[in-house]
């Protein structure tokens, strides 16, 4: 294939492949070979794709053309993709980042992948992520580095970072991330890509677990879509979304509105100790000001809100209770304590869903700053990041994640701005309770309004 084609397959989203694939425009083994061409000439500077599996999709891709019907249904048809590392996947190693788990090969797909591959998705590989998934960076002994496409000396986000750095090169059109304290929006955020946090329990996480676990779903977690444009979100979320067991069945509620005139809109610009750089100021008001000149209401009222700094405190509680459960170093809380932190997360839920009664969404920002300089401490108590001529917590811009996760809300990055220096800038679209696809509508409707980068 001419380096051309491959270019222009690398501007076509999931549903732009897919639909080119059923019309036979390309075949699906024309648009793998495309992607892995991408990947192989792209990704030795970024170290985006760290598992592999070119042979496996090579084949699949020629099933799917020897066996496809005319106007063939399946929504990902041909479509090569890649998921986080961390999404087991037959027969691939699923380390979360650990030297000890490198040779350990999952011995079956997890949901959300046996659902991509269901609709015809064809998936060539698995993306970078922190040891653990604990990090807003993308490296770890296994596999080493990944960098941010737009800087090399900053990072892509985490922990899904090198979902978003494949996304931004073009190398796939889709990928799967997971979020517990902004691990898809924080990389969507720093490497100028769209991705969706979903409301909590609506995408089954079994096969996405700490390795050579399959238990409980991990409270607070998630997994969600990331992508290049809305609809490839709304798509893919209509496809991993929904009960694992039979018994159950998901109805999301459709978007409240079809008309972006028509959402009422607030608007959270800081969190307690945790304010925002100049470059993600200025971004924030250069949208805001599209959004008044296209005509939606934004008002800055706190008018119902939890107290924001007890919430991101019990939010930041139930998660390091969460993520170190089976660590050397934990100190677990016992069951009364943990009953009495869910008392408190639902009356925050209860205090959010009153707010929406009256409020579609709330923007906020995803993190305090752009992409930021590589840090090396394994430390996070010791990291410090510069938010203008000041140094602050690493760990406390956590308070951008608490605002959807501890309440369970769905959130959609956006992509909406570039600083000076050409670092992307994004925000968050928080819905109201299983509002996904209202705040998904709200992204559409920004993009096909020029509103988004």
């Amino acid at each position: 294939m001419s380096a051309s084609a491959t270019d222009d397959l690398a501007k076509l989203g999931a549903r732009a492949t897919a639909e080119a694939v059923r019309t036979g425009n390309i075949s699906a083994l024309e648009a793998c070979d495309a992607a892995i061409a991408r990947i192989e000439a792209l990704d030795g500077a970024i170290n985006a794709v760290v598992v592999r599996d070119f042979e496996r999709a090579r084949a699949t891709a020629k099933r799917i053309d020897q066996t496809k019907l005319a106007g063939d249904p399946r929504r990902l048809l041909g479509v090569p993709m890649t998921v986080k590392e961390s999404n087991d996947v037959e027969g691939l190693p699923s380390t979360w980042g650990f030297e000890m788990f490198a040779n350990v090969d999952a011995p079956r797909d997890g949901v959300v992948v046996q659902r991509l591959k269901a609709e015809g998705a064809v998936i060539v590989g698995k993306t970078n992520v922190p040891v653990a998934l604990g990090d807003w960076q993308s490296e770890n002994p296994v596999y080493g580095r990944t960098v941010n496409p737009y800087d090399p000396t900053r990072s892509p986000g985490g922990s899904s970072g090198g979902a978003a750095a494949a996304l931004a090169t073009g190398m796939v059109p889709l990928e799967i991330g997971s979020d517990i304290g902004g691990s898809i929006r924080k990389p969507s955020h720093m490497c100028g890509v769209f991705g969706h946090k979903p409301s909590y329990g609506i995408v089954p996480l079994r096969g996405h677990g700490f390795p050579g676990t399959d238990g409980l779903d991990v409270p607070l977690a998630v997994v969600g879509p990331m992508a290049r444009n809305v609809g490839d979100l709304i798509e893919t979320l209509d496809i991993i979304a929904g009960p694992e067991m039979p018994g159950y069945k998901l109805d999301l509620p459709p978007a409240r509105h079809g008309r972006l005139t028509d959402f009422r809109v607030r608007v959270i610009r800081s969190m307690p100790g945790v304010p925002i750089d100049s470059d993600t100021s200025a971004a924030l008001e250069g949208f805001l000001a599209g959004l008044d000149k296209a005509g939606v209401r934004v008002t800055e009222s706190v008018e119902g809100y939890p107290d924001l700094a007890h919430m991101n405190a019990a939010y930041v509680r139930m998660l390091m209770t969460v993520i170190s459960r089976g660590t050397p170093e934990a100190s677990p809380m016992n069951a009364h304590d943990w009953m009495n932190l869910q008392d408190e997360q639902l009356a925050a839920a209860r205090q959010w869903a009153n707010v929406f009664d009256e409020t579609d969404i709330i923007i906020s920002p995803i993190f305090s700053t752009p992409a930021f300089t590589y840090m090396t401490d394994p430390d996070w108590t010791k990291r410090q990041l510069p938010i203008d001529n000041a140094l602050h917590p690493y760990g406390g811009q956590l308070a951008w994640a608490s605002i959807a996760t501890y309440a369970g809300l769905p959130a959609t990055a956006v992509p909406v701005a570039r600083t000076r220096s050409g670092l992307p800038v994004g925000f968050q679209l928080i819905g109201p309770p299983f509002g996904d696809r209202t705040s998904l509508r709200f992204a559409q409707l920004l993009e096909a309004a020029g509103l988004t980068a």
